[in-house]
């Protein structure tokens, strides 16, 4: 049993080989495949972790892989091929955690509210969990996510997985994701560029991008410098088997896109540049960039560029750049609050599904599904994910349109008789779940109707998700693996 005794200035320093990839740098990945699954015999599971752990990519390799990666872009690599690469990640569920007998003692438990009590039961999040797929709501203990340049090598790699834990774990759900094919690489399903506006992690991410925020490493890893649970008084409440893991959240997110681009398409301004009322929802233009920058048009070189693409801040006092109910704006508030730094939240998702077939355009409506395997790590669920989504995206008064001696032109009593202290620009068009209220958003904050709308339907609608945790891989050899089963037994035999 550990003692939460150790403070956090004890940890040696951050060692990249001990970090799983997909966490700080992100796993290098064309496809990838999510295996649910639950454990079967603990005993066995645990022993043949030992030979799992030589599989599962460090961020060290990830590192290496993307060295690697350039010297064969700067090559002259056969049109379309690509780098052979593959990765694995491995991440527990509390229920997983449970069902193995760790962090089952008061002092040894991980220290995170949601994620002891699920995402099913996360009733913050607004989730209409009618809509939940079926697997979602069976005990879930783990999640192996894989990488790699194609699905036969993905699938390949998730063969010699299931092959090693042959017998200790059954499937739950499989759910494979891709890039999206030619010049929508990097884009989601309505088109727009993603992942981008991440945090730098200091003392990892070494090339910098201007207007790039960093954050302490604890804000990304549990019992480093930022982790609030890990710095309570100095004393590191956080059990020893978790330093250097990460609370992994994934979203099973569906998009219907038609549906999307019709609204975009029946609201955009008359004689405005196509589709500005589809970036003033999501806050950046298709291409990437900011309109917080290019309010007007895109700018497409502006986009594609990461040392430009994120160099802006929003006025607190104005939205005639930005509405306040962006996406990016609400999800990312940036200027509009003196610090968010213990929000941030690494993103590491992919869509999912076939690309808008003849047969839906014709028929104008989403018949194929298709959405995001949105993944996102931190230290602390409370701050980061579940704060964004029920706090940010869910709250229609956020961002907070007045203080009593500073109101925010446009959302006061002087122009608007109803307004209340709760009332404000509105839901996050894009993923903010009002359940059995209306989604209204108001764009430019005057008294009459102009810019108010009530949004048609759920564009983006959850239908499953778990909180996880990626252990270290000192914690899985250590804490997690066992060396002696019946299971090697019989195999020596």
């Amino acid at each position: 049993m550990t003692t939460p005794t150790e403070t956090r200035r004890s940890l040696p320093p951050l060692d990249l080989h001990n970090v799983q990839g997909d966490i700080l740098i992100g796993l290098p990945k064309k496809v990838e495949t999510c295996l649910f699954f639950g454990i079967t015999r603990v005993g066995d599971f645990r022993s043949q972790l030992i030979r799992l752990l030589p599989l599962l990519t460090t961020t060290a390799q990830v590192i290496e892989d993307q060295q690697k990666i350039a010297r064969y872009k700067g090559g002259m690599p056969q049109k379309g091929h690509l780098l052979e690469l593959s990765g694995v990640n491995l991440a527990f569920s509390q229920k997983g955690l449970e069902q193995m007998g760790i962090g089952k003692d008061a002092n040894d438990r991980i220290g995170d509210a949601p994620f002891e009590a699920g995402m099913f039961n996360d009733t913050k999040l607004n989730d209409d969990k009618a809509l939940w797929e079926p697997a979602f709501k069976e005990d879930i203990h783990g999640l192996i996510i894989i990488t790699g340049d194609c699905q036969a090598r993905v699938d390949a790699k998730l063969k010699e997985v299931e092959e090693i834990l042959d017998r200790t774990i059954h499937r739950v759900k499989v759910i494979n994701g891709k890039v999206r094919p030619g010049g929508q690489g990097g884009h989601e399903h309505f088109g727009y560029l993603d992942g981008v506006s991440q945090p730098a992690v200091l003392g990892v991410d070494q090339n910098l991008h201007r207007g790039q925020e960093t954050v302490r490493q604890g804000i990304i890893l549990l019992g480093r410098e930022g982790d609030s649970v890990a710095e309570d008084n100095g004393v590191d409440r956080r059990p020893s088997w978790s330093h250097d893991g990460s609370f992994l959240c994934f979203r099973y997110l569906f998009q219907n896109v038609l549906e999307f681009d019709k609204f975009v398409k029946d609201n955009n301004p008359p004689e405005a540049a196509d589709d500005l009322f589809g970036a003033q929802l999501v806050g950046r233009w298709k291409s990437g960039a900011p309109i917080d920058v290019t309010p007007l048009q895109d700018d497409k070189q502006l986009g594609n560029d990461p040392s430009r693409n994120d160099v802006f801040r929003y006025d607190p006092f104005s939205q005639n750049r930005c509405p306040y109910i962006a996406h990016t704006r609400k999800t990312n508030p940036r200027s509009d609050l003196s610090s968010t730094e213990k929000r941030r939240i690494i993103r590491r998702g992919i869509p999912f599904g076939p690309e808008v077939t003849e047969e839906e355009k014709k028929a104008k409506e989403t018949i194929e599904e298709r959405g995001l395997l949105f993944v996102a790590y931190q230290s602390n669920i409370a701050n980061g994910f579940q704060f964004i989504q029920s706090s940010w995206a869910n709250q229609p008064g956020f961002p907070f349109l007045f203080t009593p001696d500073k109101p925010k032109p446009g959302f006061t009593a002087l122009t608007d008789p109803d307004f209340t202290p709760d009332k404000g620009p509105g839901f996050d068009a894009i993923i903010g779940q009002a359940g059995k209220e209306d989604r209204v958003i108001d764009i430019q904050g005057g008294s009459d109707n102009a810019g108010k709308f009530t949004l048609p339907q759920q564009w983006v609608v959850p239908k499953g998700g778990e909180y996880f945790f990626s252990p270290s891989i000192s914690a899985l050899k250590e804490t997690f693996a066992k060396e002696k089963s019946s299971l090697l037994l019989t195999q020596k035999l």
